[in-house]
């Protein structure tokens, strides 16, 4: 999270391939035993996702060849291993464009979000990337960006101007296709606990499939909803979950769709000791969440994501372009993946590079694709 307030994949796995604060998850308003399955060809601005990107074209625009463009990224959270893993993709991508990346965190404090993004305009960045962050208190300072001329790349926040490119990866998917998981193993009915804060755009967006997943299967029973997002987001969860479960013993699931949700859950069932009995559907993925669900007799049973590292790729991409005059699509998808626990312990799948490399189409080399450069 797609977040983290406003949100991430396998040949044994790359068949299995579906549509990660949160989404990775952001703050905002929200936008209006299994195997994973394919997931459909996606084209963006600049080729299909998941084909193999051409090397450089033409050689690169004078000012990134001198090492002359600043981009800034502007971020709500910078804790977790999803925002890790999105930023050493980002850095990785600017390194690769001679570009200087100036990051900065509010490290959850929304007021503290909006003055680095004020400054970022001040000091006049040839781009600015927005990383997640708080709809109202995040807008004024994007629209004097916009103003100011300042091309802007917003991943799991909602800017609120035309101006900017909107980087995502269907949080209405992700929510999808880990509660068709929950269901089968379920039956369709059963009771569940739920994890959710609203106000984080990736969250509220999955927070809408939840409710129409609900009437749609009856017998499916939320029995309590729980969440928290702070800098010790799992623990704060496990806390909650450990008193939903014993409050409600017949709990069959948890829906988690943030990993760090996910990950508390996980530890509240450990220290129950109801493993066998309570399993977890969540979102996002990274090399510590792998561990979590590879580990002997996890109830963590699937979560559906994109590589974060490759999503801060593509905003760092798209970003380059815009200061290069290029035409940039507005929306820009990421589509995600469905994993499962059983399709890691089958493929031997450790951490996230051996993921990329089970499935490649989690690599999107052609979105944004930055023709001065070899493909990432």
């Amino acid at each position: 999270m797609t977040m983290r307030k406003t949100r991430s994949l396998l040949g044994v796995l790359a068949g299995t391939i579906a549509a990660v604060a949160l989404a990775g998850c952001s703050q905002g308003a929200p936008a209006g035993g299994t195997s994973a399955s394919a997931a459909p060809a996606t084209t963006a601005s600049t080729g299909t996702i998941g084909s193999a990107a051409p090397a450089a074209t033409r050689s690169a625009p004078p000012e990134f060849a001198n090492g002359e463009v600043t981009i800034a990224l502007v971020r709500q959270l910078s804790s977790g291993d999803y925002f890790e893993q999105w930023l050493a993709g980002a850095q990785a991508e600017a390194k690769s464009l001679n570009v200087k990346l100036d990051v900065s965190s509010g490290d959850g404090n929304n007021d503290k979000q909006a003055l680095n993004l004020e400054q970022a305009v001040n000091q006049k960045a040839d781009a600015i990337i927005v990383d997640h962050g708080f709809a109202d208190t995040i807008q004024p300072a994007i629209k004097k960006a916009a103003a100011a001329g300042i091309p802007l790349v917003a991943f799991d926040v909602d800017p609120g101007t035309p101006e900017a490119v909107v980087i995502g990866q269907d949080d209405h998917q992700i929510a999808a296709k880990a509660l068709d998981v929950l269901k089968a193993d379920t039956g369709g009915a059963g009771e569940v606990i739920y994890v959710y804060v609203a106000g984080f755009a990736p969250l509220d967006r999955r927070n809408e499939t939840w409710e129409q997943f609900k009437k749609d299967n009856p017998g499916i029973k939320q029995v309590a909803q729980i969440g928290v997002v702070n800098n010790s987001t799992a623990s704060a969860v496990a806390d909650q979950a450990k008193a939903a479960l014993q409050a409600n013993p017949n709990v069959k699931a948890i829906f988690a769709p943030y990993d760090e949700f996910a990950k508390g859950a996980v530890l509240a069932i450990k220290e129950l000791g109801l493993k066998d009995k309570v399993k977890v559907y969540g979102a996002d993925i990274s090399t510590a969440d792998i561990g979590v669900m590879a580990e002997e007799g996890s109830p963590w049973v699937a979560t559906v994501a994109t590589d974060p590292s490759n999503v801060g790729r593509v905003a760092v991409r798209a970003a380059a372009l815009l200061v290069a005059k290029e035409q940039v699509d507005k929306a820009l998808n990421v589509p995600p993946a469905l994993i499962t626990r059983q399709t890691l312990l089958d493929g031997g799948i450790a951490n996230v590079e051996q993921l990329v490399a089970a499935i490649p189409a989690l690599t999107t080399p052609d979105v944004a694709r930055v023709p001065w450069a070899p493909a990432s």
